[in-house]
């Protein structure tokens, strides 16, 4: 029976196709996983969340409330924190007199001031009784900050905590009561185990209290505010919503609830929307200066007239020292005391945003209408169609979020439909072409054995490319050899595994330089390396690029023959430094497949290629490790410090190449020897071609003289060499005809 049943479904998805199959198992599955809705997917819609609000963040038109700041300038002015309620009390009396609706501090005064006299009194050591009496009868600074409070509309800040095994603090009621339209909201509210009130008289005295404690999402960012919460068993509200309650003299806050939880919260005829948790989605704005006013300009009357007249008035604090800074999803550094701001703005100019109970309806609905419709449509039409088709649903379904973001500050999630979808049309092609995939990847590899992954790839792509020939462009082709390899090779004569590992470990740095400089690694003959560049990529400054492989090969020499000295030291054994020779030509090659209809090879050919290896092969007679072509110098020479060392005719060639050496980086010209090493050898070679001798001996040791270990390079060898041409030259000198070219013999 259950055979029967398997051969029945076997047969439906062979006639319903594998593919629509798969596609709506992984659509279910999908459907299920935004029903669980784990963590890492609620973070994934929050930072799509982010991107609507980093791509338009809140225009700031008005300010309807301001910051008192405690910043550095207030702890410097006034001293350090906390100050003696007195100063305080000063604060909030100036504030106030400022026409300020209503005030709220971002702080809370837990402790008696401990500067009160009273407190001095008890506390200070060797007073006087006299003195003692005295300071006790100054009035107490709690009482004076209370009866200033008591004057003011004022709402105390208060903070969540994590009550000690004996702790008796018990929290005060709220000034305010709660109203509730539907089921009850105790359920959905965020909870605190305690509640950090305000000392008793403080708290007597002020027209309101709320808490100024956030909730951060898992990945440290601020989004959203809880506008009430639970706090040692009690419905405490929010610092901004009793801050609005008391400027609009209201007495109670109504709670409007559904079946999924918080609606709303409705004060002052103004109805918050918020999630279920009774949170407030807060839509930010920038971090604005201009909200902020300096605590001790507000005490030093340094303040612009009436600007706190008619706003809403947060005392807090931006000090590094007191801690008190939030991460936003457009500001990785703002104020604590700003995110209250911003959610008081975002309540009093309708702004905030909102994430309605139907917004997840209506992704589960775009999740399973995109994925039908790739189920539907793939089989059909095709791959490409259905991803043109599929780009075209991704655009239309991004531009309804955003309207919605836009026009009425809704987020609504795209990000999962569309990945949604996206799985569906990747696994439904996967699976439609699982058989012409298996049949590419058998002809891989067997190609693979033959040929380069890479060009591998490129035939996989575009099989048209199989075949010989290629085309002609400006190439700058790199050579570099070892010096000396064959009697390191002699060396490692008893063990060859070890010379392997050698010429692996030189090579594979070697390697990574031409690599990190946007080269193509042609091929490896033993010791050897060839490169180019400007090929298959175009690669615009691909002579400069040769030359800082060049000059990154050396260094990575350096390092390579340091911990092989290293090691030599350690072990007792000779240590044989590894010198390399390396020689560069720029021009006109045929670059492409190479080979016979058998076997071919992604390579270069031309008489660019051949120069290049010669140059290389040059480096050890001029006793410099970089030899560059007379264009590859032209076209490096302002950004590289090249030296003109000869004019040669190599073998088989008429014409000749000024060639040049490679000292460094364009930073070495700057150097006053570098000057003085150029200016001398240019007038050394002039001489020299002139066929005047002494004026070209002369200079030679002028430039025996330079110190160029600064340059990192020694030219004795250079010297040496003209100096025994010189000499040879006085004996026999060049016939006539002689243009300074020096004829190489050899290749």
């Amino acid at each position: 029976m259950l055979k029967r049943i398997g051969k029945k479904c076997v047969e439906f998805a062979h006639h319903f196709g594998w593919g629509r199959v798969f596609g709506i198992v992984l659509l279910v599955a999908l459907v299920g996983l935004r029903a669980w809705d784990p963590a890492a997917l609620q973070l994934a819609r929050l930072k799509t969340f982010d991107l609507y609000q980093v791509a338009k963040p809140r225009v700031t038109t008005s300010r309807p409330v301001m910051i008192v700041d405690i910043d550095e300038a207030s702890l410097n002015t006034l001293g350090q924190w906390p100050w003696p309620r007195t100063v305080v009390a000063k604060l909030v009396e100036k504030i106030a007199r400022g026409g300020a609706a209503a005030i709220g501090m971002d702080i809370v005064f837990a402790e008696p001031d401990r500067t009160s006299p009273r407190l001095l009194a008890e506390t200070l050591p060797h007073l006087s009784e006299a003195a003692r009496a005295e300071l006790k009868a100054v009035p107490d600074h709690d009482m004076i900050f209370a009866d200033i409070i008591k004057r003011t509309r004022l709402v105390l800040g208060q903070s969540a905590y994590n009550p000690r095994k004996g702790d008796t603090r018990a929290a005060l009621a709220p000034k305010a009561s709660f109203a509730t339209l539907g089921a009850d909201p105790n359920p959905f509210l965020i909870k605190y185990p305690g509640l950090l009130s305000n000392i008793p008289i403080l708290e007597d005295a002020a027209s309101g209290r709320g808490m100024f404690t956030v909730l951060p999402d898992p990945d440290g960012l601020v989004r959203r505010v809880p506008v009430v919460m639970m706090a040692g068993g009690s419905m405490i509200p929010s610092l901004n919503a009793d801050m609005l309650r008391v400027a609009t003299g209201q007495t109670t806050y109504v709670i409007k609830t559904g079946k999924a939880g918080v609606q709303s919260v409705v004060l002052a005829g103004i109805e918050i929307p918020t999630d279920s948790n009774a949170q407030l989605w807060i839509y930010y704005s920038h971090h604005d200066p201009k909200r902020f006013v300096s605590a001790a300009d507000v005490i030093n009357a340094k303040t612009p007239p009436n600007v706190f007249k008619g706003k809403l008035v947060l005392i807090g604090t931006s000090a590094t020292g007191l801690f008190d800074v939030k991460s936003t999803p457009i500001e990785p550094v703002m104020p604590g005391v700003e995110l209250h701001a911003q959610a008081l703005e975002n309540i009093l100019s309708r702004t905030s945003l909102k994430r309605p109970g139907y917004t997840i309806g209506a992704e589960l609905c775009l999740t399973l209408a995109v994925g039908f419709a790739f189920i539907v449509l793939a089989p059909i039409l095709g791959a490409l169609p259905v991803a043109a088709l599929g780009t075209a649903i991704a655009a239309l379904v991004a531009w309804l979020a955003w309207y919605l973001f836009t026009a009425q500050g809704i987020l609504l999630d795209v990000a999962y439909p569309l990945t949604g979808g996206l799985a569906v049309f990747v696994t439904m092609v996967f699976v439609n072409y699982f058989r012409e995939e298996a049949q590419r990847r058998q002809i891989r590899g067997a190609f693979s054995q033959y040929i380069s992954p890479d060009l591998v790839a490129q035939l996989a792509k575009d099989p048209d490319r199989l075949v010989l020939g290629g085309e002609t462009r400006e190439l700058s082709i790199l050579f570099s050899d070892v010096r000396g390899f064959t009697s390191i090779s002699e060396s490692y004569k008893e063990n060859p595994q070890e010379l392997t590992a050698l010429l692996n470990r030189l090579l594979t740095p070697l390697s990574h330089a031409v690599l990190e400089h946007h080269g193509t690694i042609d091929k490896y003959m033993g010791d050897a390396v060839m490169a180019f560049w400007n090929a298959p990529l175009d690669n615009a400054d691909h002579a400069a690029n040769a030359c800082a492989a060049a000059l990154k090969m050396m260094k990575n020499l350096d390092a390579v023959n340091a911990e092989r000295k290293d090691e030599a030291k350690e072990s007792g054994t000779p240590y044989v430094p590894l010198r390399i020779g390396i020689g560069i030509n720029t021009g006109d090659c045929v670059v492409g497949n190479m080979g016979s209809d058998m076997r071919f090879d992604y390579s270069v050919l031309g008489d660019s290629v051949n120069l290049a290896s010669r140059l290389e092969g040059q480096s050890e007679a001029f006793g410099v490790p970089i030899i560059l072509g007379s264009h590859t110098a032209e076209l490096v020479r302002e950004r590289f410090a090249v030296l003109e060392l000869d004019a040669l005719r190599v073998k088989g060639k008429k014409e000749p190449e000024v060639v040049f050496a490679l000292l460094g980086t364009h930073e070495q010209t700057g150097r006053t020897n570098f000057k003085s090493l150029e200016n001398h050898m240019g007038t050394m070679l002039l001489a020299y071609r002139g066929r005047k001798w002494t004026a070209a001996t002369k200079e030679l040791t002028a430039l025996r003289k330079i110190d160029t270990r600064t340059l990192g390079v020694d030219l004795s060898a250079l010297l040496d060499l003209y100096e025994g041409r010189i000499r040879n030259f006085k004996k026999q000198p060049p016939p006539k005809n002689w243009d300074g070219v020096f004829t190489l013999q050899t290749k």
